[in-house]
């Protein structure tokens, strides 16, 4: 009878630990979906990313609905354009998540804009001007060197943000995709020259 109850205890102990989750995957919430794009590529199995906007919708024009906030409250890691792009609706997101490792000035807060030069920073703004974006254009996404800029940044804060063990995946997923993209952006200035 003995033994009976000590190997059910070691089953029991066994199966707990060989159903305990692996080191789960690193929750990323990006606001625009080319920041998704980018973090899958990058991060692959090791992250589960969410995307706040469709490329069908204008990034300056979003709500902080319910599902958006309930996103943003697991999330581990918020990657976003910056330059005020999401000036009209990611303050209230934030604000409104609760998550104190998204907001800014926090490692779990990843503002693309900070890694490029901004084109357009005016030197004076005033109301006369319109919506004028006072930190430059935020559209650095239309650059495709702005994208190998912040792939590299991004993947040191997803080396940051996770696991030891995973870092040496992420710098070998990012180097494949630096490879991809220098070629890409080979291909298409080819193709400019000649069409």
């Amino acid at each position: 009878m003995k033994n009976h109850n000590l190997f059910a205890t070691l089953l029991i102990a066994a199966s707990g630990w060989l159903a305990a989750p692996a080191h789960a995957a690193l929750r990323v919430l990006a606001c625009e979906p080319e920041w998704g794009a980018l973090v899958q590529e990058l991060g692959g199995a090791l992250v589960e990313v969410s995307v706040a906007t469709t490329a069908l919708q204008d990034p300056h024009q979003i709500q902080a609905k319910p599902s958006l906030i309930a996103k943003a409250r697991n999330a581990d890691l918020l990657v976003c354009t910056g330059a005020e792009l999401e000036v009209g609706w990611l303050p209230v997101l934030l604000q409104q998540s609760g998550n104190a490792k998204i907001q800014p000035g926090q490692p779990g807060n990843f503002a693309a804009a900070d890694f490029v030069r901004k084109l357009d920073v005016p030197t004076q703004v005033d109301r006369s001007q319109g919506d004028v974006h006072a930190a430059g254009n935020p559209h650095i996404q239309t650059d495709p060197r702005n994208i190998a800029l912040v792939a590299t940044a991004l993947t040191e804060r997803l080396q940051q943000l996770d696991a030891e063990q995973r870092q040496r995946v992420r710098r070998s997923r990012e180097t494949d995709f630096q490879q991809r993209w220098q070629q890409a952006m080979a291909r298409w200035t080819r193709q400019g020259r000649s069409g």
